[in-house]
């Protein structure tokens, strides 16, 4: 029987702090190490939030710690496991048939005016740009080439797992994970006879980058998942498909349009 080193992160909700104790007792049953800071699997207990979190508290170890989630509520698409298995988990730990499935990251630059350092961000689901109450004004580039000048509430950016996200709430398009780029979405962008943008998602290649260029303000929204980061004096956000990977533990796997069906259309 294989030993592993388990993190368990998990809500504050009641049924994720139940679910935890017990998962703890199970593993420590079979011989498992609790252990925070060197853990060969980290397994999420709550919702997609949750494994977000449990994400950002590991995204330097991702060559190292393999991701399971357990959801104690409705399904989610990062969690494969439900509270009331967590006896069939724990064995499944201890067999070899364990395979790993892996996503693209969203690697995020933020550069800045004043001789600030660059500010550099991995994201599993999205980033966003918005600007305070007022109309943002940016200047797209791909590949270093100027594409368009948006006008409008701000962009969104996501991977293909977070396309189903923020993404689809405001016209992109569900891109399945095994498809290597990102999307860059607009949100209420500002169309007329004198300002014009493309007005469609578009799905940008690995091989290639977006570059948002701002105007200078003081009063622009970064956000890298679920996290809300203030930035002053913005001069560009560079986006591109990350060096890394995140992994995750898939002794069963639930199929992607399985999961699409199930959270936005239900039972035919």
């Amino acid at each position: 029987m294989r030993q592993l080193k388990v993190a368990v992160i998990h809500s504050h909700v009641e049924k994720s702090l139940k679910a935890a104790d017990t998962l703890y007792k199970l593993l420590t049953a079979r011989g498992h190490e609790i252990n925070r800071e060197q853990p060969d699997i980290v397994i999420s207990v709550g919702g997609d939030g949750t494994l977000l979190s449990a994400f950002h508290l590991y995204n330097h170890k991702l060559d190292k710690v393999r991701f399971l989630g357990v959801h104690t509520g409705h399904l989610g698409f990062y969690t494969d496991w439900r509270d009331y298995e967590l006896e069939e988990l724990v064995e499944t730990l201890c067999t070899n048939q364990e395979k790993s499935v892996s996503y693209p990251l969203l690697d995020v630059r933020i550069k800045y005016r004043n001789g600030k350092p660059d500010k550099h961000f991995l994201a599993l689901n999205e980033s966003t740009i918005k600007r305070g109450n007022r109309t943002m004004v940016a200047d797209i580039y791909i590949k270093d080439e100027l594409f368009e000048r948006f006008r409008g509430d701000g962009l969104s950016v996501s991977t293909p797992t977070g396309s189903t996200a923020y993404n689809k709430s405001v016209g992109g398009a569900v891109l399945h994970p095994s498809i290597n780029a990102f999307q860059l979405a607009e949100i209420a962008s500002l169309n007329n006879r004198v300002f014009r943008t493309l007005g469609s998602p578009i799905v940008v290649a690995q091989q290639e980058w977006v570059e948002i260029k701002l105007q200078d303000s003081t009063d622009y929204l970064v956000t890298i998942d679920q996290f809300n980061i203030q930035q002053d004096h913005i001069d560009s956000v560079h986006y591109r498909i990350a060096d890394e990977r995140i992994h995750f533990a898939s002794y069963r796997h639930m199929h992607f349009w399985h999961r699409v069906r199930d959270a936005f259309i239900g039972d035919l």
